[in-house]
């Protein structure tokens, strides 16, 4: 039982400013983050987009739920672009955002009311002015010679590209964070096949902590840096700072910048420590083992749903799943159900209770003692062993793949249940 360091090297900047994830089809599609930096007309113009996709957003969100009220259906994708020329008409300053901007508005509305449906996100909800704000643009735009990217209506704007975007630009996404900073997001084709997945080589189990953030099944323990904590007199201070002010004045406004700067600043650098860690845990294991934890459960614990947000355990193994399937490597989430944290890793006998202030304890079986979090790390590690040999692996969507080679790709299945039968 050790705990290993991170990789030193490079700040935060590197890291965030330039987020690269891939999803998987037949040919491979990556986005890009880079930031951009518009000029005080383009500034004026995007706030304009970003003002015309929010009302638009919120209009049809309530024509549609107008719609359901009195008819028993929504508005689907077709009904909500045929009300786009009425409006226009109707409000004129609608007509000065590029009309696909208008449209990817009605797409993605559309969209989240069918993921919705399917339970697979919350009811759509109004955007407001404040926060973050995003547009869509689904084709036109040009990176210029790495330096600037070209958006309709908007004009060529200065950009940094950290590495070259390479093949068919499909969509980019626009967006502005409450510091005040304009990112764009990159989707790109590059035509290369999706790596096969292999289930072959070195196998890790991991479980996440609040102590320690991760633990492997071959004993290794990473620190928990605990941002949050370690932020919060200067978060208290600024937030202190922030209420005395008289709102709408431009003072609170200041005091409202301090805030949310220093809220990125805990943001960039949770982010940064685990595309660190992800990454060095995919470089050095083939197949990568989880657990399925229910973190939004979790989180309505409110002794520890402070921790558990700051640890971001979400965000963590998610990175995991979709560097694993960049290189071509193995994710398995075992089943939240399994007993990882009460079973003896070397009889696989079961205990009655264990309470989250065991850290260790001995088997009544065997006697054999254990570290709380390698044993379930080790459990985790052996469970997934076994659901490879009965060729079942973990899937991102919560349910399982049954490993039946397909072209370019594995058939997924669902199965009842992923526990081991042995346990």
């Amino acid at each position: 039982m050790h705990e290993k360091p991170l990789p030193s090297g490079g700040g935060c900047k590197c890291a965030l400013d330039l987020t690269v994830k891939t999803i998987y089809y037949k040919f491979m599609i990556t986005a890009t983050k880079i930031r951009i930096y518009p000029d005080t007309k383009q500034a004026e113009k995007l706030a304009k987009a970003f003002g015309c996709a929010r009302w638009l957003w919120n209009n049809s969100l309530n024509e549609s739920q107008k719609t359901y009220q009195e008819t028993g259906k929504g508005l689907g994708h077709f009904a909500l672009n045929n009300r786009l020329p009425a409006l226009k008409q109707t409000v004129d300053w609608l007509g000065e955002t590029h009309s696909q901007v208008l449209q990817s508005v009605c797409l993605n509305l559309s969209r989240a009311f069918v993921s919705f449906f399917e339970r697979r996100a919350a009811y759509p909800t109004f955007k407001s002015k404040h926060g973050k704000q995003t547009i869509q643009y689904p084709q036109g735009v040009k990176i210029v010679a790495g330096r600037k990217i070209f958006l309709p209506k908007i004009g060529h704007v200065k950009a940094i590209v950290h590495r070259e975007i390479v093949g068919t630009i499909k969509t980019v996404t626009l967006s502005k964070t409450p510091t005040g900073k304009y990112f764009a997001s990159v989707l790109t084709e590059n035509g290369l096949e999706s790596p096969e997945i292999s289930f072959d080589g070195k196998i890790i189990g991991i479980d996440v902590g609040l102590t320690h953030l991760a633990i492997t099944s071959d004993g290794s323990k990473f620190d928990n840096p605990k941002h949050v904590a370690k932020a919060q007199k200067n978060l208290k201070r600024k937030q202190q700072k922030l209420s005395l002010k008289v709102k709408s004045s431009n003072t609170r406004n200041k005091a409202r910048l301090l805030v949310a700067k220093a809220h990125e600043r805990v943001a960039n650098a949770r982010k940064d420590y685990l595309h660190k860690l992800s990454r060095r845990l995919v470089n050095e294991n083939q197949v990568i083992a989880v657990e399925d934890l229910h973190v939004k459960g979790m989180m309505r614990n409110h002794c520890l749903a402070k921790a558990i947000g700051d640890a971001g355990w979400g965000v963590f193994t998610t990175m995991l799943k979709y560097k694993a399937e960049q290189a071509g490597k193995g994710y398995i989430e075992v089943n939240r159900f399994f007993p990882s944290s009460k079973a003896c890793s070397c009889c696989l006998h079961v205990q009655s209770s264990m309470p989250l202030a065991i850290r260790s304890w001995r088997c009544d079986q065997c006697g054999s003692l254990h570290d709380r979090d390698i044993n379930a790390a080790q459990n985790i590690r052996n469970e997934a062993q076994r659901m490879i040999a009965a060729g079942i692996a973990g899937t991102a969507n919560r349910g399982t793949v049954s490993q039946v080679r397909g072209r370019n790709s594995f058939v997924l299945a669902r199965a009842v249940d992923v526990r081991s039968p042995v346990l």
